[in-house]
């Protein structure tokens, strides 16, 4: 458990949240981040929260870039809570170093640390799947950034201030344990953890393949080595009954019939990867486009419309 003891002046009231039943429940089959605890000055409260027991997460572990993003793609239990500093003058570094502090001395392991333009800006800032206005608001010239480390939990924590008040944004994501031994490389993947692949196919019917990159307006994929791949590939496996159809999705810009064009070879780009690379049998994979027809996010942001280009796993036939 985070026990964040806050180093601002005044007098200070605990602010606790609990994880929902739904979520604890899963602790008998899995490693359930404990409630964490933020002491925020009094007029703090929580803007926005969420939870989602079997979800993937990327977290960025260095400054934006197109071609090479530092990143991780977790899967686990995460929860996103915001909190909004009402009334607070205190600059975003104030607000930000006491937590940082506070992680540090709970044992976690500082994996990448930055501000503002030294995190890449607009598109680090759009990347990092915060909670929405007005619940978590951010400075696109003034906010900060840590990404951190403690075992199987990890922890994105993001700071930034509107004109008369501060926000506070802690995303973490809790891994189900393995017996793989862990790397002393922070930054390095951990081994495969092929359940909570299975888990979010088999209770969600589908999985979206978040770290994915192909060739900008291409339908071709990146090359290198794809942790979202592995894993299905670990799945697949170890569930030799198992069919899934590789779904493309786009955002809304062109028309409907050529993004279904595009979306449907950028699935065919991965299915063939998943033949070429890893041996999977043809005859277990398909691939379509869905085009512009299923957004998860509004196509009138940049942050939607890169949100919207995905290719998402779907289970077809279960393993017997």
């Amino acid at each position: 458990m985070i026990d964040f003891t806050s180093r601002f002046k005044g007098p200070l009231r605990a602010l606790t949240f609990s994880v929902s039943a739904w979520v604890l429940a899963m602790a008998a089959t899995c490693a359930v981040a404990d409630p964490v605890t933020l002491d925020l000055p009094p007029e703090a409260t929580i803007s926005a929260s969420d939870s989602n027991p079997a979800t993937s997460y990327t977290l960025f572990t260095g400054p934006w870039a197109a071609d090479n993003q530092k990143q991780l793609t977790l899967e686990g239990t995460r929860v996103d809570t915001a909190w909004r500093l009402a009334a607070n003058q205190q600059t975003s570094l104030q607000i930000f170093s006491p937590l940082r502090t506070q992680v540090e001395e709970a044992g976690y392991e500082i994996l990448y640390s930055c501000a503002t333009d030294a995190c890449g800006g607009f598109d680090f800032r759009y990347g990092l799947g915060l909670l929405p206005e007005p619940g978590m608001h951010i400075d696109l010239g003034d906010f900060r950034y840590l990404a951190a480390r403690k075992g199987p939990e990890y922890l994105a924590l993001t700071v930034s201030r509107s004109s008369n008040s501060g926000f506070v944004h802690l995303t973490t994501l809790t891994r189900q344990a393995t017996d793989t031994p862990q790397t002393d490389d922070p930054l390095a993947q951990d081994a495969p953890d092929v359940q909570p692949t299975g888990t979010a196919l088999e209770t969600e019917g589908s999985l979206v393949l978040e770290d994915l990159v192909f060739e900008s307006g291409a339908d071709r994929l990146k090359p290198g080595s794809y942790d979202s791949l592995q894993r299905l590939v670990d799945y697949l496996s170890q569930n030799p009954d198992t069919r899934v159809a590789l779904v493309g999705h786009t955002d809304m810009q062109g028309t409907l019939d050529a993004n279904i064009a595009l979306s449907k070879r950028r699935a065919e780009a991965v299915m063939q990867r998943l033949i070429g690379d890893y041996g999977i049998d043809p005859a277990r994979l398909t691939a379509q486009g869905a085009g512009w027809l299923a957004p998860r996010a509004s196509n009138l942001t940049d942050e939607g419309r890169l949100r919207n280009r995905r290719v998402v796993v779907v289970l077809t036939q279960a393993g017997q």
